[in-house]
């Protein structure tokens, strides 16, 4: 079955462009021209990754990616005219897998949705053969089988990256990962950058700490990277 896409965006000539690269690819396209009617469609319809626009009518894309994460982790890639650090920022912390100036080719817009269903496909793959899905490490509890991440009784609400990326630590305790390394075993493709591990570990540890300013399990090791290691009592 093809996967479905959103594309949110009100330039009529973009949504159209873009639908025909995709069209051509397989994929089945969905479309809407604000923010309201993309969220409307989201909750209607079965869709498997969105590429959303920020600057739009009624709502802009930073609301309905808020409103978005409270109900679906569906990959959530940002399509935006501006280039600058702090709307990249803004986009990915709110919840987005990836962030694209609209001077990207179609074709690498492309590219960076089937990156992305790569990625959910290889997971799920994986997962399927594992026998033992369960870790625990001192009160977290990550669900591979399941995809879900619990804090002693509270289920924790992880974008499908921040879960890959948390998983992926996890299932590699004590060992330093450089960002360039994290960047290929869970970006899996050459988008990500050292800037967007650094935003994608501080929600993490936003989400699963309980001081994530002396964090219990995601360490950084300055001048290389990060492990994953439960802090012993005197380091808490």
């Amino acid at each position: 079955m093809a996967e479905t896409i959103l594309i949110a965006d009100d330039e009529i000539e973009i949504v159209d462009l873009l639908r025909d690269f995709l069209e051509i690819d397989g994929y089945q396209v969905l479309t809407a021209y604000n923010g309201k009617e993309a969220l409307e469609i989201v909750k209607a319809e079965e869709v498997d990754c969105i590429l959303l626009d920020i600057m739009m009518p009624y709502m802009d894309g930073f609301t309905v990616c808020r409103e978005l994460r409270k109900i679906s982790d569906v990959p959530v890639l940002f399509l935006s005219a501006k280039q600058e650090d702090v709307d990249k920022i803004r986009g990915l912390n709110l919840g987005a897998d990836d962030y694209i100036v609209k001077s990207a080719t179609p074709g690498e817009i492309v590219a960076r949705i089937k990156a992305v269903h790569r990625r959910v496909k290889a997971h799920h793959t994986k997962e399927r053969h594992e026998n033992n899905h369960i870790m625990e490490f001192g009160g977290l509890r990550i669900d591979t089988r399941a995809r879900e991440v619990w804090k002693d009784d509270r289920l924790i609400t992880l974008t499908f990256k921040e879960y890959d990326l948390l998983t992926f630590l996890a299932a590699h305790p004590k060992q330093v990962f450089t960002h360039d390394q994290l960047i290929s075993k869970v970006w899996g493709d050459d988008y990500g950058d050292s800037h967007s591990v650094r935003v994608f570990v501080a929600r993490i540890r936003d989400k699963i700490e309980d001081c994530p300013a002396r964090p219990q399990w995601i360490h950084t090791v300055w001048g290389i990277g990060y492990k994953f290691e439960r802090a012993s009592r005197h380091e808490e």
